[in-house]
């Protein structure tokens, strides 16, 4: 999401890339010819040096631990760099920025809070409120990091069983193209404090269902084995609680809360 958010700006704008992976941060400065600085946002006096350096007009964060199933076994990184993490942008911008926009980048786990990952998620849509800031909800992006679709096709390359969890499981499926485009949207509409939250009602998808899909376009025969649902895993997810849905306004391609 980051990398593509960077792609579809630097044409048109001037863009500073903040990254704790290496090689991909790397990778996509020189790619680019961008400006940037290698570091990790849990780290305070970093994030200060950063938001120094670069004085942004806009702030895009992307960055978050994604997975569910490790946020169960260690809960405290997912609280250091999805809540903690997120607090360090916020409030570095506020002290040093004059009103820059911020879009933090959420998910629907957010709403299913029985899980530690979409708890700290939850928590990052709360933190950007307060501050003033701006969050764009959405489902799963497909190729995205922490998107199945990379395990599977790994899995089929090396001619194993492609992994299902369950054969009930729906999930709302979206491209990463798709997913930038729409979060650059809100971020030209949000004047702050807004959580807009793409509608996917059309995207909902039965995992089993994708799963075969991807197997015969790769012109393999791969069998699918069932594993059953993960430690706080969902069968299903929504892209708003019933009250948050009694309060939400439609407007174009979101639903909006204020």
């Amino acid at each position: 999401m980051g990398s593509e958010i960077v792609r579809q700006l630097y044409k048109k704008n001037e863009v500073f890339v903040f990254d704790n992976n290496e090689t991909a941060f790397f990778d996509l400065i020189e790619e680019l010819e961008l400006n940037g600085r290698l570091g990790d946002i849990r780290d305070i006096e970093t994030v200060r040096e950063v938001i120094s350096l670069s004085r942004p007009e806009i702030v895009f964060h992307a960055a978050a631990l994604k997975h569910v199933t490790p946020s169960m076994k260690v809960p405290r990184e997912y609280v250091r760099t999805n809540l903690l993490g997120t607090l360090n942008l916020l409030d570095t911008c506020a002290t040093l920025l004059d009103v820059p926009k911020f879009i933090n980048i959420s998910t629907d786990k957010a709403v299913q809070t029985e899980n530690v990952m979409g708890w700290s998620k939850k928590g990052t849509e709360l933190f950007t409120k307060i501050y003033g800031g701006i969050s764009v909800r959405f489902g799963n992006v497909l190729g995205s990091r922490g998107s199945v679709v990379p395990i599977w096709q790994k899995q089929i390359e090396e001619k194993r069983h492609v992994t299902v969890t369950d054969e009930r499981m729906m999930r709302y499926m979206m491209t990463v193209e798709e997913a930038v485009n729409l979060v650059l949207e809100a971020a030209e509409l949000g004047t702050g404090g807004e959580i807009y939250i793409l509608d996917l009602e059309k995207r909902r998808i039965n995992v089993l269902e994708l799963a075969k899909e991807i197997i015969s376009k790769s012109g393999q025969e791969i069998p699918i084995k069932i594993i059953g649902a993960r430690p706080g895993e969902s069968l299903g997810e929504e892209l708003m609680t019933e009250s948050e849905r009694a309060l939400a306004t439609k407007e174009g391609n979101f639903y909006v809360l204020r």
